[in-house]
C-alpha cells in the first residue's frame, strides 16, 4: 500500500469505530435509561443477561465444532500429496491461503460463531419459559404428559437440536473443503479417493449427523400433537397409528447407523457406512412417507368419520380449553316474533339503559363541540366505559382524553413540536343513553379547564396528558414554557344532563316525510367556540415554577411538568446519545434543554406496556379512565402460546380484525402470530402524566403468566392491590373476545359426529352498515340476558349460518370486572327450524320499509348526509331486539356540522320501524304503548291545531297564547324543512320547545294535568 494509505487506514477504522460505538451507545445507554426511568430496570438486564449468553453459547458450539473439525482436517493433511494435474491446479490456492491461514481461520471462524449467536440470543424468550416452566396441572391424551412439557419444554430443545444440526452440517462442508484442499480427499485421482484420516475424520461427523437425525425422530414421536395431517388439528389415527411407529422405527435404524460410521473409525472401510446411510435414507422414504400416506389412502379415507372421532374430540376439548371458551354457557332460545301489550310492559324497564350513542360516529361530535383548538384531537372511534352519576347510578358513557396532535399547520417547526406543545388536556365524556332536544351528546365532562361529574369526584383529577396514543415521538420537558390550555372561548355551549331529553322531543309521535328531522344551530356550536391558533411562548418569557400554571398576554396559560415520567438530559453526553438516536442536531444545540429538562419517549401506553413486558401481547383498544385522581390508560394484556397440544392454531390478526380496525386507525388489530393459547392474564395502566407503568396479574392461575413471574420477578404487580375505583373500570378485553368469537364459530360444537359434519358451523356476519365484508364489531352495552334479574355491562355479538344471512345465536359475556359472572361467556342457540333475521338481513328491511323511506327520502334529497349508527342486538320479552340510531349531518361545503341523532330504527321478528325516539320508535313498531318508560318529557306530543281544545275546555289566556305559539312555531318548522332550511327549522324547533313549557306552566297553574 502506498505511504499515506497506509496513515490513514487506521485512522478511517478508528473513525469508524467511534461512530459505531456512538450508535450503539445511543441505542444501548438510552434504553436503559428508559428502562431505568419507568423503573423496569430488571427486565432490561434480565434480557440482556440471557441474550448474552445464549450469544456466547451459541457461538461457542459453533466455533468449537467448526473450529476442531478445521483443525482436524489440518493437521492430518498428507505429508506427501499424489501428482496429478487436480493437485497442481490446487497448489495455487495453498499457496495464497498459507501465509495467512491462521488469520483466515479465524476469520471464518469468528463470522460462524457471531452469526450463531446473533441467531441464538434471539431465541431467548424460549429459553427463559424453558428454565422456568410451569406445569399446567393437565396431561396430553396421547403421552400422558404434563402440557408444560409441550409449551415450555419441547420448543427448546427443537431449537437446541437445529443449532447441532447447523454446526455439524458445516463442520462436515468446512472438513471436506480442508481435506480437498490439502489433498486429503481427491476426486480425480486413481485408487483410494479419501486418506484414512480423512475417512475417519468424515465418518465421525456423518455419524454425529445420523444421532442428531436418532434424536429428531425421537422428539418427531411428541411433535405429532401438532400435526395438522387429519381432519382436525393435532395427531390423527394415522398419526397414531403409522407414523409414530415409523418414527420409533427410523429412530432405531439412526441408532444403528451412527454405530456403524463410528466403528468405521476401526474398519476403515467406506462401504458399510454408506450402505446404511442409504438404507436410512430408503427406510425414511417408505417407513416415514409412502406408509402413512398408504394407511390415509386406504384404511382412513374411507371410513374417516369413524376412525377420526376420537382424534376430533380431543382437538375439540383441547382448542376450548386453550381459548377459555370450554365454560361457555349455551342455551337454546326459541326467539318469539309477536309481543302482547303485556309483555311489553313487563320488559319496559330494560329499554331506558339501551346505548343509542354510537363511538364510532358520534367522534366527530366531540371533535367539534369539545375539540377547543385545532391541535386537540379525538380518536375516531370513542371508548365505552362505566361511571357513577352523583346520584349514585352507574351509566355506560362515552369518553375520550383530549389529546394533543400536534402544534397548528404554520407553528409545525421542532422547536414547537417538541418542547411547546408537549400534552394534551382533560378528559370528555357524555352518557351513552341519553340526546338533547337536537340529537347531541349529553356531555358529563366537558370544556378546557375540565368541567363536569368527573371533575367534581373528590379534588377533580390531573388533567395533561403526556403519555397517550398521539402527539410526537418524543418531546422535552421543563426547557420552555409548555403550551398549556387556552383562556379565552374554551368553554363550549355544550349540552349536559340538564339539557338532556329522553326521549328527543319530535313534534309527532308518528314519523311521517314532513317530520323529518335535521340538523338545526346546534352543528355551530364548535365553530363558535373555535379561535385562532395560539402563538407558541416566547421563549424569552420568565419561566414559572416548576408543576404551576402561570398566563400570560397572549391568553394561553402555559406549564412547567413536575412529574418524574422522562429521562434528565443532566449532561452533554446524554443529550449527545439523544441527538443521535433521534437524528436531531437541535436537542444538543438548545441553550434552554438545561439539566432540569427531560426527555419524554415511548409515549403510547401500549408501546410503554410491550417494552417492559415483551412476554406480553397488548390489546389493540387501550382505554382511558380517570381513577384515583389521575388520567389512567388501562390495558388489556394477554399472555399466548403456540404449543397447546391438539388445539387448533388460529392467526391472530385475522380473528382480530373487523371494520374497525380496517377503518380507523384508532383500533388495532393484533399481530398476526399463529397461537393455539390465549389468557387475558394481566391488567396493565398507565399514568397518562408520569407514563408510570404497573402489570396486575389478572389471571394468577396461568401457567404461561407463572413461567414469566419466574424469569420477571419484580415485574407483576398483585391482582389485590388493584384499588375499588381501578376495578371499577376493568372490563373484559374486546380482541379476547373477538378471538374467542372466531373459536366459538365452530367449537360450540362438542360432539365429534356433528362436528365433523359441519353443518351447524357459524360465520360473524359483516357489519350490515359499512361498506366490505368485514366482521361486525362487537358492541358493548348493559342489557338484561333472559333469567336475569338486573342488566348487566356486557359485551355482544352474533353470529349467522355457514352460507346464510339469517340469526344463528347472540352472544355476550360479562364484562363488569367487579361481578361474580365476570368473563361467563353466555350463548343462546336460536332454532335451526325457524329462520330468524340476522343483522344484514334487518338492515334491508330498515332500508326497504315503506314507513323507513318516508322518512328518509326528503333528508337524501337534501345535502343532508344519513350515518347509521351501530346496529345493536340485545334479548328482549323472549326475542331479540334490534336498535340502531340513525344519525343526519348537514352536507355541502359546511366544515362544521357534525352527526346528530335524529331518529331510531328499531326491529323485532320481520317488522321494523322508525321513530324520533326509542320510545316512539317502539310504540310504532307494536302499534300501542310499551309501558312504564321514563317519562318523554316536554314536547313529545303534537301541538294542538289552533283553536283546537284538545278534547277539554277551551284554553285561554296564557295557555291559549302559548298552544298558539306552538302551532304556528310547528307549522314554520314543517316549511322550513320543506325547503331545506335546516338552520330555520332549528331555531323553529326551540321555539315549539319553549311555547310547549309555557302551555305546561300556565296548565300547571291552571290545576290541569299538563297534558
Amino acid at each position: 500500500m502506498p505511504r499515506r494509505s497506509r496513515l490513514l487506514a487506521p485512522v478511517a477504522a478508528a473513525v469508524v469505530v467511534i461512530i459505531a460505538g456512538i450508535m450503539f451507545a445511543a441505542n444501548f445507554w438510552t434504553d436503559y435509561k428508559w428502562f431505568d426511568s419507568v423503573g423496569f430496570t430488571s427486565v432490561f438486564w434480565t434480557e440482556l443477561r440471557t441474550r448474552a449468553l445464549l450469544f456466547a453459547a451459541g457461538g461457542l458450539i459453533m466455533a468449537l465444532v467448526v473450529g476442531a473439525s478445521v483443525y482436524f482436517a489440518y493437521r492430518t493433511r498428507p505429508a506427501y500429496r499424489p501428482f496429478s494435474l487436480e493437485q497442481q491446479g490446487l497448489d495455487r490456492y495453498r499457496a495464497s491461503i498459507d501465509p495467512h491461514r491462521r488469520l483466515f481461520f479465524l476469520g471464518v471462524v469468528g463470522a460462524l460463531a457471531l452469526l450463531t449467536g446473533a441467531s441464538a440470543s434471539g431465541d431467548w424468550q424460549t429459553y427463559l419459559q424453558f428454565v422456568n416452566a410451569t406445569d399446567f396441572g393437565v396431561n396430553d391424551p396421547q403421552f400422558g404428559i404434563d402440557v408444560g412439557f409441550f409449551t415450555f419444554i419441547y420448543p427448546f430443545l427443537r431449537v437446541i437440536l437445529g443449532y447441532l444440526f447447523a454446526a455439524v452440517v458445516i463442520a462436515f462442508i468446512a472438513a471436506v473443503i480442508v481435506h480437498y484442499l490439502y489433498g486429503g480427499v481427491r476426486l480425480q485421482s486413481q485408487g483410494q479417493r479419501a486418506t484414512p484420516a480423512a475417512r475417519v475424520h468424515l465418518s465421525i461427523l456423518l455419524g454425529a449427523f445420523v444421532l442428531l437425525k436418532a434424536a429428531a425422530y425421537w422428539l418427531d414421536r411428541y411433535g405429532l400433537v401438532f400435526s395438522d395431517r387429519g381432519y382436525t388439528f393435532g395427531a390423527s389415527y394415522t398419526d397414531v397409528n403409522a407414523v409414530l411407529y415409523a418414527k420409533l422405527i427410523l429412530f432405531i435404524i439412526s441408532i444403528v447407523c451412527a454405530v456403524l460410521f463410528f466403528a468405521n473409525i476401526y474398519f476403515k472401510n467406506a462401504m458399510v457406512p454408506m450402505v446404511s446411510l442409504g438404507l436410512l435414507v430408503l427406510s425414511a422414504v417408505l417407513i416415514g412417507g409412502v406408509y402413512p400416506a398408504i394407511v390415509q389412502q386406504i384404511t382412513v379415507s374411507p371410513n374417516e368419520q369413524r376412525l377420526e372421532n376420537p382424534y376430533i374430540q380431543r382437538n375439540i376439548d383441547a382448542t376450548r380449553a386453550a381459548y377459555g371458551v370450554d365454560t361457555a354457557e349455551v342455551t337454546n332460545y326459541d326467539a318469539r316474533s309477536e309481543l302482547t301489550t303485556a309483555e311489553l310492559s313487563a320488559e319496559a324497564e330494560t329499554i331506558p339503559s339501551v346505548r343509542l350513542v354510537d363511538p364510532a360516529v358520534v367522534s366527530q361530535t366531540f371533535q367539534q363541540l369539545q375539540q377547543v383548538r385545532g391541535f386537540y384531537q379525538f380518536p375516531e372511534v370513542l371508548d365505552v366505559d362505566r361511571y357513577t352519576t352523583p346520584e349514585g347510578d352507574t351509566v355506560d358513557t362515552i369518553i375520550a382524553a383530549r389529546e394533543l396532535s400536534g402544534p397548528p399547520t404554520d407553528q409545525d417547526n421542532w422547536f414547537n413540536r417538541h418542547l411547546v406543545y408537549t400534552h394534551g388536556f382533560g378528559m370528555v365524556a357524555a352518557t351513552g343513553n341519553q340526546v338533547d332536544a337536537e340529537g347531541r351528546p349529553v356531555f358529563t365532562e366537558y370544556n378546557v379547564p375540565p368541567t363536569g361529574d368527573l371533575s367534581e369526584i373528590g379534588d377533580g383529577y390531573e388533567p395533561r396528558i403526556y403519555f397517550g396514543r398521539e402527539g410526537a415521538e418524543y418531546v422535552i420537558v421543563n426547557a420552555e414554557n409548555e403550551y398549556d390550555y387556552p383562556l379565552d372561548g374554551q368553554e363550549a355551549d355544550v349540552p349536559t344532563v340538564e339539557d338532556a331529553v329522553t326521549p328527543t322531543p319530535t313534534p309527532s309521535p308518528t314519523p311521517t316525510a314532513d317530520d323529518a328531522p335535521a340538523p338545526g344551530d346546534g352543528q355551530q356550536a364548535a365553530a363558535d367556540t373555535e379561535s385562532p391558533a395560539p402563538e407558541a411562548p416566547a421563549g424569552g418569557d420568565d419561566p414559572a415554577a416548576e408543576g404551576s400554571t402561570s398566563e400570560n398576554d397572549s391568553g394561553q396559560a402555559t406549564n412547567r411538568y413536575d412529574g418524574d415520567g422522562g429521562v434528565r438530559l443532566s449532561n452533554f453526553f446524554d443529550k449527545l446519545l439523544y441527538a443521535v438516536k433521534y437524528q436531531e442536531v437541535d436537542i444538543l444545540l438548545n441553550s434552554e434543554i438545561s439539566s432540569n429538562s427531560q426527555i419524554l419517549y415511548t409515549r403510547d401506553p401500549a408501546d410503554r406496556v410491550e417494552k417492559v413486558a415483551p412476554f406480553l401481547t397488548v390489546d389493540g383498544k387501550p382505554y382511558p379512565t380517570v381513577v384515583d385522581g389521575k388520567i389512567q390508560w388501562v390495558l388489556d394484556a394477554y399472555t399466548t402460546s403456540n404449543g397447546y397440544p391438539y388445539a387448533t392454531q388460529i392467526d391472530l390478526a385475522n380473528a382480530t380484525t373487523d371494520t374497525f380496525t380496517q377503518g380507523t386507525t384508532a383500533v388495532n388489530a393484533l399481530p398476526g402470530n399463529r397461537v393455539n393459547y390465549i389468557r387475558n392474564s394481566v391488567k396493565a395502566t398507565v399514568d397518562a402524566y408520569d407514563g408510570t407503568v404497573t402489570l396486575y396479574g389478572w389471571d394468577e392461575s396461568d401457567p404461561v403468566l407463572k413461567t414469566w413471574a419466574k424469569a420477571f420477578p419484580e415485574v407483576i404487580t398483585e391482582k389485590k392491590e388493584i384499588s375499588d375505583d381501578l376495578g371499577s373500570h376493568l372490563r373484559y378485553p374486546d380482541d379476547l373476545f373477538k378471538v374467542q368469537r372466531e373459536i366459538l364459530k365452530r367449537y360450540h360444537i362438542t360432539d365429534a359426529n356433528a362436528f365433523y359434519g359441519g353443518q351447524d358451523f357459524w360465520n360473524v356476519p359483516a357489519d350490515p352498515t359499512k361498506d366490505g365484508d368485514n366482521p361486525e364489531p362487537p358492541y358493548r352495552q348493559t342489557l338484561r340476558f333472559p333469567g336475569d334479574e338486573a342488566g348487566t355491562f356486557s359485551l355482544t355479538s352474533t353470529f349467522v349460518p355457514r352460507g346464510r344471512e339469517n340469526l344463528a345465536a347472540f352472544m355476550a359475556v360479562d364484562s363488569d370486572a367487579s361481578s361474580e359472572n365476570y368473563g361467563q361467556l353466555r350463548l343462546l342457540e336460536l332454532p335451526r327450524s325457524t329462520p330468524i333475521p340476522g343483522p344484514g338481513q334487518v338492515q334491508n328491511a330498515f332500508q326497504a320499509s315503506a314507513d323507513v323511506r318516508e322518512v328518509l327520502l326528503p333528508l337524501e334529497q337534501s345535502s343532508a348526509r344519513v350515518t347509521y349508527g351501530n346496529l345493536l342486538t340485545l334479548p328482549f320479552a323472549g326475542g331479540l331486539l334490534y336498535v340502531e340510531p340513525l344519525y343526519v349531518q348537514a352536507g355541502g361545503s359546511d366544515q362544521a356540522s357534525y352527526p346528530l341523532l335524529q331518529q331510531v330504527l328499531v326491529g323485532f321478528g320481520n317488522e321494523v320501524a322508525i321513530g324520533s325516539d326509542l320510545q316512539t320508535a317502539l310504540n310504532n313498531l307494536f302499534e300501542g304503548d310499551t309501558g312504564p318508560l321514563p317519562s318523554p318529557g316536554e314536547g313529545g306530543e303534537e301541538p294542538p291545531a289552533e283553536g283546537s281544545t284538545g278534547g277539554g275546555a277551551a284554553p285561554s289566556g296564557d295557555l291559549a297564547d302559548a298552544l298558539d305559539d306552538a302551532a304556528k312555531a310547528y307549522d314554520e318548522g314543517q316549511e322550513a324543512l320543506r325547503e331545506g332550511d335546516f338552520a330555520a327549522y332549528g331555531e323553529a324547533n326551540e321555539r315549539l320547545k319553549d311555547a310547549l313549557d309555557r302551555a305546561d306552566a300556565a296548565s300547571q297553574d291552571a290545576g290541569g294535568d299538563g297534558s
